[in-house]
């Protein structure tokens, strides 16, 4: 599976690849939101060119009467604020509406993390409420709030 954003592509991440997504995800400015995962197994490879630029994931719900996937992303801070975590959202999210059939998404970054809330607002989400005391910061050990945000598939940008 490979999809195609305007700049980036998403595909299952390789073998060859934990090394490169590991350093990210230890970057300081992408650690402060993200504990490094135990396995890039089920996630997506962000590329920009021929680079690994982070890693992006969704999970499905599929109870008929709950029906909804979630979507989560990471990407190296040199890439930060240049659009390609907008662009590499959008694409997901296009491929869960269009491919997979659903008619919600969420994303759920913590509350503190504007930059990320921005990007997602880009793509459509919209804020739903502050999840208190949501998830556990690995690097303090204290409780942070989330903010959960859904969109409609008619709300896709």
């Amino acid at each position: 599976m490979e999809l195609y954003g305007d700049r980036v592509v998403l595909r299952p991440v390789t073998e060859d690849e934990t090394a490169v997504l590991d350093r990210i995800v230890r970057e300081p400015e992408v650690a402060v939101w993200w504990p490094p995962p135990d396995t890039y197994e089920g996630k997506l490879a962000v590329v920009l060119g021929r680079a690994v630029i982070g890693a992006i994931q969704f999970d499905e719900k599929t109870d008929p009467d709950y029906r909804h996937a979630g979507i989560d992303i990471f990407l190296t801070a040199r890439h930060h604020g240049q659009g390609l975590g907008t662009d590499a959202v959008r694409t997901l999210a296009r491929w869960l509406v269009t491919d997979r059939g659903h008619h919600r998404l969420t994303i759920d970054p913590a509350a503190a993390n504007t930059a990320a809330i921005r990007c997602y607002g880009k793509v459509g989400f919209r804020p739903v409420g502050v999840m208190r005391a949501y998830e556990l910061d690995h690097r303090t050990g204290l409780w942070r709030d989330g903010l959960l945000m859904d969109l409609l598939a008619g709300e896709l940008t």
